[in-house]
């Protein structure tokens, strides 16, 4: 299988560019790719550039060939509202959620995430889960990178998402996944925390004009029910 490479900066047509530090040294030290393999890098605009590998002493260099226009976005864009979750778990979710085809993640802070971040804290962790989704297209093919947004209070974006269509998770308290017609435009889905969204939160949902839905009678875990519902989106109306 060929590598694939994110480069940090606009393709030009043909020609010889010089890989970023952390490129090359992923490239010749991690994956131990030699002078002439084959690679494929893309620039988060759409498309791929089929390239060869030039090694000079501790440098790499790509020499570009033909731009392929390859379009591997879903026609369902769902925009995934995950509250923060500890651990390991955004990680997770932000790495599947991409290999799902999700077209954009928007973490917000809820009322019983355990997680809590504000200032640089939260700036260097949405740049860290950005990389993750950097990492996850790399992955899976995918050539434009799913923007990963700041953090919002739950409140602060309930109040700017008014007019969208959006779905909670309410587990024991929703309709099934509709089965109609595929919605106009984003479709949001809002997954909880650990402990579930408050009574408080959802009587701020159903006063935003939010949907509440349900996957079945069992409850799934905060980094597990987000990944279901993209699933069934994509299977329903997407590209699965």
């Amino acid at each position: 299988m060929i590598s694939r490479f994110h480069f940090p900066g606009p393709l030009p047509d043909g020609g010889e560019v010089a890989l970023p530090d952390d490129l090359a040294h992923h490239a010749l030290r991690v994956l131990r790719l030699r002078d002439g393999e084959p690679l494929v890098l893309f620039d988060g605009s759409g498309g791929e550039v089929e390239a060869r590998l030039v090694v000079r002493g501790k440098a790499g260099f790509a020499m570009l060939g033909e731009r392929r226009l390859f379009d591997r976005e879903s026609p369902l864009r769902v925009v995934l509202v995950q509250a923060l979750a500890a651990g390991d778990k955004m990680d997770w979710v932000v790495q599947k959620a991409v290999e799902l085809g999700v077209a954009a993640i928007q973490p917000v802070q809820a009322e019983r995430s355990v997680l809590r971040l504000a200032g640089e804290r939260a700036d260097k962790r949405r740049a860290h889960w950005q990389q993750v989704a950097v990492s996850a297209c790399e992955q899976s093919g995918r050539n434009r990178i799913p923007d990963v947004a700041p953090i919002l209070p739950l409140a602060y974006w309930l109040g700017a998402a008014r007019g969208r269509e959006v779905w909670v998770l309410a587990p024991g308290g929703g309709e099934g996944f509709p089965s109609g017609e595929q919605p106009a435009g984003e479709l949001h889905v809002m997954i909880g925390p650990e402990g579930g969204w408050t009574e408080g939160e959802l009587a701020a949902c159903d006063a935003a004009g939010v949907r509440r839905v349900t996957l079945g009678p069992r409850v799934l875990r905060t980094e597990t029910a987000g990944l279901a519902a993209l699933a069934v989106l994509q299977a329903r109306w997407g590209d699965f």
